[in-house]
């Protein structure tokens, strides 16, 4: 009888094991997660191309002007908005900033112009050491990969999806899904094929 018991127990036993190891045994992932978590990962890399202001300040205030997707009023829409445009024209003035070394050795930070690099504080350049920063056709391009890099970034927000897309069709879906990919895949290609000189606000000049 106490054999039986015994070999009942560890039956039980057994099943219940093999119920756990089935509960902890990870699912197959969708074509949909694994979409989501590439694209998660590439953007999370490639912000890294972003100023860090612009992205930290979106992050915070994204969930607040939201109400973490909710918008349950359509000024909780307009002022998302309003937070999407100042972010992404952020990333782009920022891409026309710069800084240098004086002869002390300090960091200087300057706005680049069409003549040259006007410094915000400090001792001015010289008029040809400043032609040396003016604006160039690189510049508007890097400025514009800046612009729609951080739309990639907003579009992988949930708290930005859920204002303004609460149901998405499927074919909305897949659109969201895809087109921060898309977008994120050409910016980092663009990035590398022509890498920026500059070294603005957000990713100074070196001080050794």
């Amino acid at each position: 009888m106490a054999v039986k018991e015994e070999h009942g127990g560890s039956h039980h036993a057994a099943h219940q094991q093999s119920l756990l190891d089935s509960a902890t045994q990870k699912q197959p992932k969708t074509r949909r997660q694994k979409a989501v978590r590439k694209t998660c990962k590439g953007t999370t890399n490639l912000t890294k191309l972003l100023p860090s202001g612009s992205v930290v300040t979106f992050q915070l205030l994204s969930p607040i002007f939201t109400h973490k997707g909710q918008c349950t009023k359509i000024f909780s829409q307009y002022l998302t908005v309003g937070l999407l445009a100042v972010c992404a024209i952020s990333c782009f003035l920022f891409c026309f900033t710069d800084s240098f070394r004086d002869a002390k050795g300090k960091v200087r930070y300057g706005v680049a112009t069409f003549k040259g690099l006007w410094v915000i504080e400090g001792e001015k350049l010289s008029a040809e050491e400043a032609a040396k920063y003016r604006i160039k056709f690189i510049d508007f391009f890097h400025a514009s990969m800046s612009m729609l890099l951080f739309v990639a970034v907003a579009l992988f927000d949930q708290n930005v999806i859920k204002c303004f897309y609460p149901e998405p069709s499927n074919k909305t879906r897949e659109l969201l899904i895809a087109m921060p990919i898309g977008i994120s895949t050409v910016c980092g290609a663009s990035f590398v094929a022509f890498p920026t000189k500059r070294h603005g606000f957000h990713s100074p000049v070196s001080r050794n």
